[in-house]
């Protein structure tokens, strides 16, 4: 088969690092009955060291040469090819506890986490390849630069911790941004404070929606100063500065009302 040219359209980046493929599998550590799943298999630099340690290997895939490929290079009572976009596909469909792996296309990194997360309770853990400034902005800290939304709403849902650190000079073509690995790992249901979710995602939502203005700006609608002193939050203060915890309490106050 010809060689395959990487596709705009679906963010393809190929990695060709042999060190750091060695280092995400030493990270990821595969047991041979795990229920795995490939998020966008490519040219199989993460396929091929997974089948040798695996009994069987799901992948998710859009790309039609590339399922072709896959249909031919690998073998095909260890791997189990499902065609179409990672966005739209239903993982309550697969054996459960499911590991996770991927390659994330850059361009739609943001929606795939937060799918996700949607099946966070049957998910042992998941392992990303991501741009290295969207993983330092999901495992920010309150108070610096990088925490914003997004850092929050995965934050509540997951524990995550940046692994390794992938220069361009690893893939093939070179990106223009710097990536990393990112592991995560769903907190347990009974750990989650937050039970209203909705409400969460437009609380978290309304106070970053204007970054440089005060909590008692942007919240005004739903909280007023009596709030925030119950609260014990000092509504001059950003969301930049409140942790899940602080968001969770303002969601339980509201959501008590309703």
């Amino acid at each position: 088969m010809s060689a395959h040219k990487a596709k705009k359209k679906f963010g393809q980046n190929f990695l060709v690092d042999e060190q750091i493929i060695a280092d995400i599998i030493r990270a990821i550590r595969p047991k041979a009955d795990d229920n795995m799943v490939e998020i966008g298999p490519g040219l199989g630099a993460l396929t091929r060291p997974l089948l040798k340690l695996l009994n069987t290997l799901h992948v998710v895939e859009i790309d039609r040469d590339i399922i072709a490929r896959l249909k031919t290079d690998y073998p095909q009572d260890k791997i189990v090819i499902h065609e179409g976009d990672a966005l739209k596909f239903d993982f309550a469909g697969l054996p459960a506890p499911l590991r996770i792996v991927g390659n994330l296309p850059y361009n739609i990194s943001s929606p795939l986490l937060f799918h996700f997360s949607d099946y966070a309770a049957r998910i042992t853990d998941m392992h990303f390849m991501l741009q290295n400034e969207v993983v330092e902005r999901m495992v920010a800290a309150p108070s610096t630069p990088e925490y914003g939304r997004l850092s929050v709403m995965l934050q509540y849902r997951f524990y995550m911790e940046k692994l390794i650190d992938v220069p361009p000079e690893s893939f093939r073509p070179a990106p223009k941004v710097d990536s990393a690995i990112v592991r995560m790992i769903p907190i347990p249901a009974d750990k989650i404070t937050v039970k209203d979710e909705a409400l969460f995602a437009k609380v978290v939502s309304a106070a970053f929606g204007q970054r440089r203005k005060t909590l008692r700006n942007t919240l005004k609608s739903r909280l007023g100063e009596a709030d925030f002193a119950q609260l014990g939050i000092d509504a001059q203060l950003r969301a930049e500065n409140l942790g899940v915890a602080e968001f969770a309490s303002i969601t339980r106050l509201l959501s008590g009302r309703a």
